[in-house]
Order: C-alpha cells, then structure tokens, then sequence
C-alpha cells in the first residue's frame, strides 16, 4: 500500500473512532464530573502515552515545539473534551453531533492562519453559509431552552479546530502519534492532580455503562484515535485526508440513534447535509 492509500486508511480509522466520542461522554457525563471526566480521560491517556515514548525511546521535542505542543493540548486534550463534557449536560449527543459538522471548517479556518494561505472569496461564502445553518438550526431546536449547551458546542468547536490544524502543523517534523503523546505528557502533571481533587468518594455506584464511557474515551477518543489520525494527515496530507471529518456527523448519529437511543429527526439529518455540503465547498476553494 502506497503512503497516500495508508493516510486515507489511517484517517478514516481515526474518524470512525472519534464519531463514538460523544455517544460515550453522554454516557459517562451522567454519572461524573464533567471536570473529572476530562481530568481522567487525559490522565489515563497521558500515562499510557509515556509509556509507549519510553517503550520506543522518541526524541524529546525542542524548546520552539513545547509552546505548539501546548496549543494542541489545551485544544484537544482539555478545550475540546471538557467543553463538550460539559455541553452534553444540556443537550442530547444527536443533537451535539451536528455543530461537529463545523469542525472541518474550525481545522480550516485556522490551518489558513497558521500557514499563511490566502483563499478565495468562495471560501468564506462558504463558511458563512455553513455557520448560518448551525445558527438556524440551534435556534428551531429551542436555542432559548438550552443557550449553554449551544454556546459551549461552539466554543469546543473552536478550540478543537485549533488543536487539529496545530497538532497537524506540527507532525510534520516531530511525527504523528508522537504529537498527541507529547501533548499528553505535557498536561500529565495538572490532569493527574485534577482528577484525584474531583474523584468521587467511590466508584461502588457507578454503573458499568459510564465506566466504559470513560474507557473508550480514554484509550480510543483521546490517544488511539489521535495515533491514526495524525498519523493519516501526515502521510495523506492534511488538505487531502482532513475532508475524511465529514463523515463524522453521520457516524455519529447513527450511534447515538443505535446506541443511545437518542431521537435523530429529519431536521438533523438536513442541517448535518447541508453543512457538509457548505464545508465541502469551503474545503474546495480554501487555496
């Protein structure tokens, strides 16, 4: 297999294990802190994750990268996780998934900042009409029911598009999986002492489908997945193998409608498509 045939492999990998991300913090915000529950998941993350660069013996990363190496975590390893930990209080994961169709317009938007690029007027068309669906939609949901839900969605929306294009930039000299693992051991220290201040009394009440919730995002949402998918941005390109975030919102309201049992309405389904459709767009005219 050729390196552009892996990347496209790599990436999809990392999108199909990202779209359970949150189905599984719906699942285990229930029962934990949202604070704990973002602690926790890096914590876990990051002890495994230095493991494996001792295991491999990696190269530390030089004093220019630690300052990126903190963008990518406070975007991806606590912005993004607990913004949506968070979120996920007031709203259903269906209907959570659709501002994720943003998050390839966020990469975007700031992959332009950080590398200079100048794209065509096209572009931004397309991204105010992208954003103009989301808005429209919140609002034919009950936006007034649920401001905080909505405006934290987007927020990690934000954040996370800042990590990825960061990390992305990033992994072309200091390598994929090495990126978010760096970026884990980083937080290590303040994850670690974060999630034994909000730890629950005991865990004898916690019933075993938020324990798995934490599990998967632990091992899959916040190391596993990232492993494929940097590693698939480097060897596909970032450009090439990122439009593969558009499938996300579509797996992911089908395990939240699966899974969950959570009501996916035809309204949903609409908004999730013509976003797609705008970030598409946007992705098409973005150089």
């Amino acid at each position: 297999m050729d390196r552009t045939a892996s990347g496209w492999l790599n990436g999809f990998v990392g999108v199909a294990i990202f779209s359970g991300s949150l189905p599984a913090t719906r699942v285990a915000v229930a029962q934990f802190d949202p604070v704990f529950l973002t602690a926790a998941r890096a914590g876990i993350a990051g002890i495994l994750a230095l493991c494996l660069l001792l295991l491999f013996r990696e190269k530390r990363p030089t004093s220019r990268d630690i300052a990126s190496l903190g963008v990518v975590a406070l975007g991806v390893v606590v912005g993004f996780p607990l913004l949506t930990a968070l979120a996920l209080q007031h709203v259903t994961s269906a209907h959570s998934i659709v501002f994720i169709g943003l998050l390839p317009l966020s990469t975007a938007v700031f992959g332009v900042i950080r590398g200079g690029e100048r794209p065509k007027p096209a572009f931004w068309l397309f991204s105010i009409m992208g954003s103009a669906l989301v808005a429209g939609f919140a609002l034919t949901q009950g936006l007034a029911a649920s401001p905080t839900g909505d405006a934290l969605m987007l927020a990690a929306i934000v954040v996370c598009g800042l990590g990825y294009a960061e990390g992305a930039r990033l992994s072309r000299t200091l390598g994929g999986w090495q990126v978010i693992s760096w970026a884990l051991v980083l937080s290590l220290p303040i994850m670690l002492a974060t999630a034994f201040f909000y730890m629950p009394a005991t865990f004898s009440g916690i019933a075993a489908p938020a324990l798995i919730g934490l599990g998967y995002v632990s091992l899959f949402s916040m190391l596993i997945g990232f492993v494929f998918w940097y590693r698939g941005l480097a060897q596909g390109g970032i450009a090439a193998v990122g439009q593969l975030q558009l499938l996300q919102p579509f797996f992911g309201l089908a395990l939240a409608a699966t899974l969950l049992h959570e009501p996916v309405t035809w309204m949903m389904l609409a908004v999730t498509v013509a976003v797609i459709a705008c970030v598409a767009g946007a992705r098409r005219f973005a150089r």
